[in-house]
């Protein structure tokens, strides 16, 4: 029963509408301010306080103190795995009926926490695999031996990221697609080798992700995307 208990105490906290928004949000990577979050979520700086610390207990969310000011954000990305993950149990007629102009912007391209998501990653790891790239192993990504030397060519090297104390390339179900795209040491590295080569930009108070013209030239050329 102890199992039991704990998971209830879990589902019971990001169950709730406020602190489901403060997590939701927090997906960005960014670290934000109470203040901030209760924006948000819509309530009080005092309501805010309260639902921090029963985050922060639960240990989904830690605080980092910066002079005067605390910064929340998610607890690592695991945390964010989750939170995104259930966000696939919406049923998928209910996505399409309320897409509007940003919201297809979101569906195309956007980060979850440190990796890119949206349908540009699925399209990713479906050229990455066409490729010989990557290929599949249970529930994650492997990169073969030709792999290795792309992603070395472009500035990624992979026997540094396996050597990280982390996730090195898991599957993460995207949930405006319905399809996996990559996550981990891998996901963060391809995402911010991207951002230094000037692939695509982050926009900004957003998680949307916008392709630059360098960009679209290198996922035609290396990957074969039109974009």
């Amino acid at each position: 029963m102890e199992i039991e208990n704990e998971f209830t105490k879990i589902a019971s906290l990001i169950g709730e509408r406020a602190r489901a928004l403060i997590l939701w949000s927090l997906l960005d990577q960014k670290a934000y301010t109470a203040s901030e979050l209760s924006i948000i979520a819509d309530i009080s700086r005092q309501s805010v306080s309260n639902h921090l610390s029963k985050l922060i207990d639960a240990k989904l969310v830690c605080a980092d103190k910066q002079g005067r000011h605390r910064y929340f954000r998610l607890t690592d990305e695991n945390i964010a795995h989750v939170i995104e993950s259930m966000a696939s149990l919406i049923p998928h007629k209910k996505i399409e009926i309320k897409k509007n102009a940003n919201a297809e912007k979101l569906s195309f391209a956007r980060t979850c926490y440190d990796h890119l998501a949206g349908k540009i990653s699925v399209e990713i790891v479906n050229a990455l695999l066409n490729k010989n790239i990557i290929c599949l192993d249970k529930d994650s990504f492997t990169v073969t031996e030709f792999g290795e030397k792309w992603f070395d060519e472009i500035g990624i090297n992979i026997d540094n990221l396996k050597n990280k104390n982390r996730s090195f390339a898991h599957k993460c179900l995207d949930w405006t697609e319905r399809k996996h795209h990559i996550a981990g040491a891998l996901g963060n590295a391809i995402l911010e080798k991207f951002l230094e080569k000037d692939f695509i930009r982050k926009k900004k108070n957003s998680r949307e992700i916008l392709i630059t013209t360098v960009g679209k030239k290198f996922f035609y050329e290396k990957l074969n995307i039109s974009l």
